[in-house]
C-alpha cells in the first residue's frame, strides 16, 4: 500500500512541477512580454497600432490618397522610436514579366520611402527591396488577390 501511495504522490509532484514550468514559459511570452502585450517599437506594434502596408492601383507606383494616412502614421511611429530601422518591401501582382514586376515593386517601395522621408524620417533608417511578383500575399488569379499583392510593406529590421 505504501508503494502505491508513494507512486501517486510522486506522480502528483511531477505533474505540479510540469505545470509550474509551463505557466512560467507562457507568462514570459515571446521576447519577455506578458501574454497579450506587444513590445513597443516592434513589428507587432507597427502592424497592430499603425499598419504596415499600403496598396497600389494596377500598374501604378504613386501613393493613393487613401493610403497616405498609413504612411503618415508610420512616420509618426518611426519618430517615436528613433532606434528602429525598417525595410520597405515592394510587391506586384502576378501579371507582367518578372523583370517588369521587380522594377514596379522597386518604384512602389521608393514611393513609400519618399513619403516617410518627406514626413521627417531619416532616409538612412530606411532600406528598400523589391520582390516583384515572387512573394504574393494572396494566391489567386483574380482582382481580389491581385489587389492584395500590389503593395509596399514596412518591416522592422
Amino acid at each position: 500500500m505504501n508503494a502505491k501511495l508513494m507512486t501517486a504522490l510522486a506522480a502528483a509532484a511531477l505533474l505540479t512541477a510540469c505545470a509550474d514550468d509551463q505557466s512560467q514559459t507562457v507568462s514570459a511570452g515571446a521576447g519577455g512580454a506578458a501574454p497579450g502585450q506587444i513590445r513597443p517599437g516592434s513589428q507587432e506594434d507597427l502592424v497592430a497600432n499603425v499598419g504596415d502596408r499600403v496598396f497600389f492601383d494596377f500598374d501604378r507606383s504613386n501613393i493613393r490618397p487613401d493610403q497616405r494616412p498609413v504612411l503618415e502614421r508610420q512616420a509618426a511611429w518611426l519618430q517615436r522610436y528613433p532606434e528602429v530601422q525598417v525595410t520597405i518591401e515592394g510587391h506586384a501582382d502576378e501579371r507582367g514579366t518578372r523583370e517588369y514586376n521587380l522594377a514596379l515593386g522597386q518604384r512602389r517601395a521608393n514611393a513609400a520611402r519618399d513619403v516617410l522621408v518627406a514626413q521627417g524620417v531619416s532616409g538612412a533608417r530606411i532600406q528598400t527591396i523589391s520582390y516583384g511578383k515572387d512573394r504574393p500575399a494572396a494566391l489567386g488569379s483574380n482582382e481580389e488577390a491581385w489587389a492584395q499583392n500590389r503593395r509596399a510593406v514596412t518591416v522592422v529590421r
